[in-house]
């Protein structure tokens, strides 16, 4: 998978230090998989949630930050939506 948005990330990086290794990896599983489906996210993430209009919520760092990114399958490509603090999350209106 292709991840766009990795600018986004690495910025979110240096503002939450903490978050970095998780992140990296993450980034690392994503762009090595070829997902199609949900489920093949979901094989590698358990605690992936899925919203409407293929959005995926990956919790991050023991569900301290969450990550939301947009799954085209067929372009095999993930969209960075929106990263931040689990307290941020929650007041989304998603």
């Amino acid at each position: 998978m292709r991840v766009n948005g990795k600018k986004r990330i690495k910025e979110f990086m240096k503002s939450h230090v903490d978050s970095s290794s998780a992140l990296r990896s993450l980034t690392a599983i994503a762009e090595a998989a070829h997902w199609h489906t949900s489920m093949d996210i979901k094989r590698e993430f358990a605690s992936a949630s899925f919203l409407s209009r293929n959005r995926v919520v990956f919790n991050i760092g023991g569900n301290k930050f969450r990550l939301v990114v947009i799954a085209v399958y067929v372009q095999e490509t993930l969209i960075v939506t929106w990263i931040g603090t689990h307290a941020e999350y929650a007041k989304l209106n998603l």
